[in-house]
């Protein structure tokens, strides 16, 4: 008898395509997605359950199914995508305790794979040169979705200490790019003048979105325990990436950025926040040892390669991702 999985957040364009793939796959019997939308259009071979992961209803569909392994990736990166800020960390937050709870009340739950981010390190000039997953970020987060994933990751070490059966990973993704995708990081370098903090060149390193779904199906097999790094090879500096853009650049200092940027992309889903402001002048880079060595993955392309990816399609396209 073959896996029964359970997938939140389906109606957007990753989880469309992790429930996709894990359908697909031999080791796979019922794939169920869940959200609050039904995707349009449907995923072939995925049982669609139209339900808010907030709402305690998900535990009867969990038990009712026996669900053995769930994948979490139902969590939003902009307010703008949610309807607001509090309507977002309600989801993010609110909607994950909800899921654990359920998760906790299923006895026939096996493994836990929870996307989350990178960012939960903080940006800052006291980081060291790459961040492990046993580090204590030096600048922690204390707003946006990098906050709420620092309160997502918490419960889900709560959970694993009351279900210690359960096989927990959670996947720390670097900045995520691809001909397919629009996030802030997108928007940034598609603005047709690209500001920047003066004086600042910070290194950023980035995964593909094909690579984010195979370090998830990696997970779902492997069942590596605690949070996972996941992110190409190498670095590019801010100023590399902008010059394989072509995309003019103004530099501004650091305090006028937010409000330069938010003037010359006003609708834009560029991330000037405090937190996205401090991405943007210290970077971030990822020690990836325990994603090879813990969960036996290898990604397909490296940092560079999934940027020049990204500019040979992904300015066009019209699907929206949730990652930060």
């Amino acid at each position: 008898m073959g896996r029964i999985v359970l997938v939140t957040g389906v109606s957007r364009y990753l989880g469309g395509r992790m429930a996709a793939l894990l359908a697909q796959d031999p080791d796979v019997e019922t794939v169920i997605g869940v959200d609050v939308l039904a995707p349009d259009p449907g995923v072939p071979g995925v049982q669609i359950v139209r339900a808010d992961i907030r709402n305690p209803v998900i535990a009867k569909v969990m038990g009712e199914a026996r669900v053995d392994t769930v994948v979490h990736m139902g969590t939003i990166a902009t307010p703008r995508q949610a309807g607001g800020r509090s309507t977002m960390k309600e989801i993010n937050v609110i909607g994950t305790m909800q899921l654990l709870s359920a998760c906790q009340r299923t006895p026939s739950v096996e493994s836990l794979v929870v996307k989350s981010t990178s960012a939960v390190y903080g940006s800052g000039p006291k980081d060291p040169a790459k961040f492990a997953e046993d580090m204590e970020p030096r600048h922690p987060p204390t707003s946006g979705w990098p906050k709420d994933s620092v309160e997502v990751e918490s419960y889900v070490r709560g959970f694993s200490r009351r279900r210690p059966d359960v096989s927990v990973t959670t996947l720390r993704l670097a900045r995520v790019l691809g001909p397919r995708m629009r996030t802030s990081m997108t928007a940034y370098f598609s603005m047709k003048v690209v500001p920047t903090p003066l004086g600042y060149d910070p290194r950023m390193q980035f995964v593909h979105e094909d690579d984010v779904l195979g370090a998830i199906q990696a997970a779902v097999h492997r069942r590596a325990h605690g949070p996972i790094n996941v992110a190409g090879d190498g670095v590019l500096l801010l100023s590399q990436a902008l010059l394989r853009a072509g995309r003019p650049i103004l530099p501004v200092i650091a305090p006028l950025l937010p409000s330069v940027g938010r003037a010359l992309a006003p609708r834009s889903l560029v991330d000037f926040s405090t937190e996205g402001m401090r991405y943007l002048q210290y970077g971030r880079a990822l020690d990836t040892t325990a994603m090879r060595e813990n969960l036996g993955f290898v990604p397909a392309y490296t940092t560079a390669e999934a940027f020049s990816d990204f500019l040979q399609g992904g300015r066009t396209s019209q699907e929206v991702n949730t990652v930060g």
